[in-house]
């Protein structure tokens, strides 16, 4: 067991990535600027802004805020109200809290989106630390989040933490950081894609990690065989 796992919450926890790239669509179409899903797909969970600049390297920084406080303001409005949490999320975190391991979130969304998730997980009692899109200046795959989390955490060493999350920049960004990696499908990138970011576990979906959680040491090595619900 790792002594502390760190998850991220958009696509990890919360089923809400085809609604995020939904509203990416719509917010750049508005400003003139056609995308297609698949190029938004690519880069899901990437740094907000990063993923703007990649995307659009014409557009300064100011440009790029406008897109994205448009994003945001669209996403509160319309889709935030209509997500879901992934089953299976109070199961796996029990199960780390029977191991005595703690818990904290990384997540590069804003306090007010977060607010609405926590209340769709219901595990707050379970939570240790948390750290928040709005409390650093870059998100993933930057380690900022990932370091602030392991600080609130009360300085639990990065080599004994496990960063958790359902993009190649989660793992990144744990790699950055000094952490191991695992990854679910559940955010649409695929099983090689995780792996080559550094994920040793790759399994459907948050629920499956349960097994992982109880074993006294998890094998760390293997990667699941299932397929991304659908």
């Amino acid at each position: 067991m790792s002594a502390a796992y760190i998850f991220d919450v958009e696509g990890t926890l919360i089923d809400c990535v085809p609604q995020i790239l939904r509203c990416w669509h719509e917010t750049l179409a508005g400003f003139g600027v056609p995308m297609p899903m698949v190029s938004l797909q690519r880069l899901s969970g990437m740094d907000g802004d990063e993923m703007l600049a990649t995307l659009l390297p014409s557009f300064d920084e100011g440009a790029r805020k406008k897109i994205l406080d448009a994003q945001g303001e669209r996403y509160r409005t319309i889709y935030l109200p209509r997500v879901r949490a992934f089953p299976g999320v109070r199961v796996a975190f029990t199960a780390i809290k029977s191991q005595g391991a703690r818990i904290a979130l990384a997540t590069d969304c804003q306090s007010d989106e977060l607010k609405r998730y926590r209340s769709l997980i219901n595990v707050d009692d379970m939570i240790d630390a948390i750290a928040c899109g709005d409390e650093v200046s870059k998100g993933k795959p930057e380690p900022d989040l990932i370091e602030l989390a392991l600080d609130q955490l009360g300085g639990i060493a990065a080599a004994s933490a496990t960063m958790i999350g359902d993009t190649p920049f989660d793992a990144q960004a744990a790699r950055r950081a000094g952490m191991s990696a695992w990854g679910t499908l559940t955010g649409g990138h695929s099983r090689s894609s995780l792996i080559d970011a550094g994920c040793s576990v790759v399994v459907s979906s948050v629920g499956d990690f349960e097994p992982f959680f109880r074993r006294e040491k998890p094998l760390v090595s293997s990667v699941s065989t299932h397929q991304p619900s659908k």
